[in-house]
């Protein structure tokens, strides 16, 4: 067999985790503290972008009133919490070893604060497929590009051999930016209709990866 990829780079929340339930309830319970109106999935999924501060403000989030921070810290204290019984994603022990076994170097790019991030991989009995996982130094989801950047220089990725997997619309840009193939998978935070229309090739799940590239 032909590798075309020798690195792949993975999202983590939508992408290996299977945490968009969670991340709904939660929304919702910061909203329902502040009397917002609250969300349905497919709402979440029509409108769920990064960076983070943008998709509170169409959910109704006053930042003149009360700073991003704040509903933000909110948010996170809750997600956390409910984020110790979240379950990875169907196959994602059966793609990751796929990938090791055709020796593809494996890392883990994430918008998660970079303390949970390597939590959750060791919760999960992750880290042994990943040469490193570069989360952020805050939990305010900002954008991934400035770390994806900072990973392909440290490790000397070859851009045109490196495939990003995410789930969301930002991720592809962050691939794009960054002269890499980008494939997303529609079992995240962004409805499958949003994912083509960005021009990105999509996958219903990860099962469907190795076909897909």
């Amino acid at each position: 067999m032909i590798v075309k990829y020798e690195s792949i780079i993975w999202d983590w929340n939508g992408t290996l985790l299977d945490d968009v339930q969670i991340s709904l309830e939660t929304i919702n319970t910061v909203l329902a503290f502040r009397d917002l109106e609250q969300i349905s999935k497919d709402r979440y999924l029509d409108i769920f972008t990064f960076p983070v501060q943008d998709y509170y403000a169409q959910l109704g989030f006053d930042f003149d009133h009360e700073p991003f921070e704040i509903p933000a810290a909110h948010y996170i204290k809750h997600y956390n919490q409910a984020a110790e019984k979240c379950l990875l994603h169907q196959d994602v022990i059966a793609t990751l070893t796929y990938f090791q076994t055709l020796g593809c170097h494996q890392f883990v790019l994430s918008a998660m604060e970079q303390k949970q991030l390597d939590k959750m991989l060791s919760d999960h009995d992750l880290t042994q497929f990943f040469v490193s996982a570069s989360g952020l130094n805050h939990h305010l989801a900002t954008s991934k590009l400035e770390n994806g950047q900072l990973l392909v220089e440290k490790y000397k990725l070859n851009p045109s051999k490196t495939l990003l997997i995410g789930d969301t619309i930002h991720d592809y840009e962050v691939a794009k930016l960054l002269g890499c193939s980008c494939v997303l998978t529609a079992h995240g935070h962004q409805s499958h209709a949003r994912l083509v229309n960005s021009g990105a090739p999509v996958v219903k799940h990860l099962k469907a990866l190795a076909k897909a590239i």
